[in-house]
This record gives structure tokens, C-alpha cells and sequence, in this order.
């Protein structure tokens, strides 16, 4: 039976993967490490789990939070992220410029592609970095 908790898919495989497809596994890996951070820190309050949850993982937070993160990316990380951020989307949110969706996009296809691969530690790290340099934990 597969774990997908654990998943460990080979490079090839990671890469047959659309950027947007990567985005949008990303985009569940972020939200579950944010809803976590939150709950470990003891933001638990049903009424403002969602609403603080949203607010970050908005575009425009995961922007400010790529802006951190860039400097900390391996070569291979940066074509990733670089990858995602270049996708053709159909759209932009309107509580979002298009530079901010684009980076979020971009950072979202990273963490999906390091996840697919079962790169769970340095998605952790570099996580953990940044959530320390913007919120001070």
C-alpha cells in the first residue's frame, strides 16, 4: 500500500508533472504546515483558525515569504521555484498582484516538488527558517 504521508516519487516522475500540477500539491503541503504551526503555537480558536490560516497562506503573504526564502535555495530549488513562478496561470485573485501570485505559484510548485520527491526534512527547514525570520518563533 502506498503512503502518502511518505511519499518518494523519482525525479523522472516529479518532473513528468505539470508546473501547475506541482503547484497544486504545494499548495495543500503549505496550508498543512501553516495549519500546524498555527496549532503549535497555540492559535486554536476555531473562529480564527481559518481566517489566520488564510492569512497566510494568501499570494501575497507566500510572496513575502518567497522573498525570504530565495537566498536560502539550492541551484535546483531556484529552477524549480523559477519553473512554477514562470507557469502561464488563468487567472489572479484580486487580492493579489500578478508578481505576487506569480511567486506564490512558484514557491507552491517547490514545496510540491520537494514533497513528491520525499523531501519532507528540508521542506520542514526551510519552513521553519522563514517562519522564524517573519514571525519570530
Amino acid at each position: 500500500m502506498e503512503n502518502y504521508f511518505a511519499l518518494h516519487m523519482d525525479r523522472r516522475q516529479v518532473d513528468a508533472v505539470s508546473s501547475l500540477g506541482l503547484a497544486h500539491m504545494g499548495d495543500g503541503v503549505f496550508e498543512l504546515l501553516v495549519r500546524a504551526w498555527l496549532c503549535s503555537h497555540g492559535r486554536t480558536k476555531a473562529g480564527n483558525l481559518h481566517r489566520e490560516t488564510v492569512a497566510y497562506v494568501s499570494a501575497p503573504a507566500q510572496s513575502r515569504f518567497v522573498e525570504r526564502l530565495e537566498p536560502l535555495l539550492t541551484p535546483e530549488e531556484e529552477a524549480i521555484y523559477h519553473r512554477g513562478r514562470n507557469a502561464h496561470v488563468h487567472g489572479v485573485p484580486k487580492n493579489a498582484t500578478p508578481r505576487e501570485y506569480a511567486r506564490a505559484t512558484g514557491l507552491e510548485c517547490l514545496f510540491g516538488h520537494l514533497y513528491l520527491e520525499g523531501k519532507t526534512e528540508r521542506i520542514n527547514q526551510l519552513f521553519v527558517t522563514v517562519m522564524e525570520e517573519l514571525y519570530g518563533i
